[in-house]
């Protein structure tokens, strides 16, 4: 156990000094920008910074006046001292990268009054001095040993980060005809606008067009020059808008106000609707702030209880879209109780099955695993606790669970437990489908656009 420990102030000598060196990294730019409110462009904005009098984003300066208290506090004095008074002279900025040592060294001291005055300073590695200052004390009287305080871990995620990635990376490519079902609400039409402003689509409302109007116009929503197909009710919006994929008009479908049965109903209707060879699933693209990276979850929408081969299209599907974000192998981790198998588990027998029809060539595309629990598909301290030696255990792209409940269990988690942002699609359809929700905000909604447009275009491209 490491300790902190004081001098009091008969301990103290003149000329008596303590220091502490850190290097600057953006997280500590970004961590006491967030402590302070201070986003002063000068320390968190490196395009603003390039252009400034320094060239390069610098810390704050009081980021150096706070190393200078946390030697005060646990050094020298330590534990006990009253911090009373404290001058800086900033001498030259510490920029990303620079490794300062901050010291304080004992002046003088007031016996009466049991004060002691040190000068401050920071200096860089190069000997340069970057902050000079003075500091006074009381010094503390009684010793003090205490166990030293264990940090929390803290994670800095900028929210919507990814997706905003997400949205840049389709700013080449055109916008995809989307034929929007029943957008007989605020969330729907503002939805479809704001994907049309982005160029990611381009909407065709399709459902009763006095309803849309009146939509509109009572959410403020300008929906001039788009293109409206009436519609009398969802039933019908539903099927005019999967015969609008079917002539070619529209190259995605997403859902408006209307329930996802609705729509789903005339998407696999055996005659009109847009079967293919594989069977249908979701898939959630989730941004989790604690994940280092996009995590698919599958699937939690459509199929309830899937057999083998319906599981096998769930991840085929997956690593579709993995593929058309750019991620060429997905580690897919097949999710059961336990990274055993254990008959009596029959999602560990088809976990196995799965990675089984993997190494024989029925899936491609993705590297498989299974079963693996939750915690060590994505936790690669569960995996090595567990003494599973895997590429996919601990880094897993897209997690498969074992049926509807579970995966929208775990979703639905990471959303309101972790925070989560969620973006989706259902595939093996002609064409993708947006099922938005009415809690999903508009942030999804363009995510769920931008992967509906990269799926398109990755397959264009594929097919030519």
């Amino acid at each position: 156990m490491q300790y902190i420990e004081n001098k009091t102030y008969e301990e103290m000598s003149v000329g008596d000094s303590a220091e502490i060196t850190r290097t600057l990294g953006p997280r500590d730019i970004e961590l006491f920008a967030v402590m302070s409110g201070d986003v002063n462009p000068a320390h968190v904005d490196a395009d603003y910074a390039r252009d400034d009098m320094f060239h390069k984003v610098i810390a704050h300066g009081m980021w150096g006046g706070a190393l200078i208290s946390a030697v005060l506090g646990t050094e020298l004095p330590g534990p006990g001292a009253i911090y009373l008074n404290q001058s800086l002279s900033f001498r030259k900025p510490i920029g990303l990268g620079d490794t300062v040592t901050v010291r304080v060294t004992v002046r003088e001291k007031n016996d009466a009054k049991k004060r002691v005055i040190l000068d401050c300073e920071g200096v860089l590695a190069d000997g340069s001095l970057a902050i000079r200052g003075e500091a006074e004390v009381i010094a503390p009287t009684e010793k003090v040993r205490r166990p030293r305080t264990t940090l929390p871990e803290v994670h800095l995620h900028e929210r919507g980060a990814r997706y905003d990635r997400l949205i840049a990376a389709t700013a080449e490519l055109s916008p995809i005809p989307t034929a929007v079902t029943h957008p007989c609400d605020a969330n729907s039409l503002e939805g479809a606008v704001d994907a049309r402003e982005k160029g990611l689509i381009e909407p065709i409302l399709v459902g009763p067009e006095g309803k849309i109007r009146a939509a509109a116009e009572a959410a403020g929503v300008d929906i001039s020059g788009l293109e409206i197909l009436d519609a009398p009710h969802s039933h019908a919006a539903a099927s005019a808008s999967v015969a609008l994929v079917r002539e070619g008009r529209a190259q995605a479908l997403m859902k408006g106000a209307l329930h996802t049965d609705e729509i789903m109903s005339a998407v696999v209707d055996r005659t009109r609707g847009l079967r293919t060879e594989r069977r249908m699933s979701h898939v959630f693209a989730l941004d989790v702030p604690t994940y280092p990276k996009p995590l698919f979850i599958t699937d939690a929408a459509i199929n309830i209880y899937p057999d083998l081969d319906t599981k096998r299209d769930i991840v085929a599907n997956a690593i579709d879209l993995a593929h058309a974000l750019g991620i060429e192998l997905p580690k897919v981790a097949i999710l059961s109780a336990v990274e055993t198998i254990y008959p009596k588990i029959a999602s560990t027998l088809d976990a196995a099955a799965l990675c089984k029809m993997a190494d024989r060539g029925q899936i491609t595309g993705g590297l498989l695993d299974g079963p693996l629990a939750f915690d060590n598909a994505i936790s690669k301290a569960a995996a090595e606790a567990k003494h599973i030696t895997s590429p996919v255990a601990g880094d897993a792209d897209i997690l498969v669970a074992p049926d509807l409940e579970a995966g929208n269990m775990i979703a639905k988690q990471l959303m309101y437990l972790a925070g989560a942002e969620s973006a989706g699609l259902v595939l093996g359809a002609r064409v993708p489908i947006m099922l938005t929700s009415r809690a999903d905000g508009a942030l999804a909604r363009l995510a769920s656009a931008a992967l509906a447009q990269l799926f398109v275009h990755h397959h264009r491209r594929a097919a030519e």
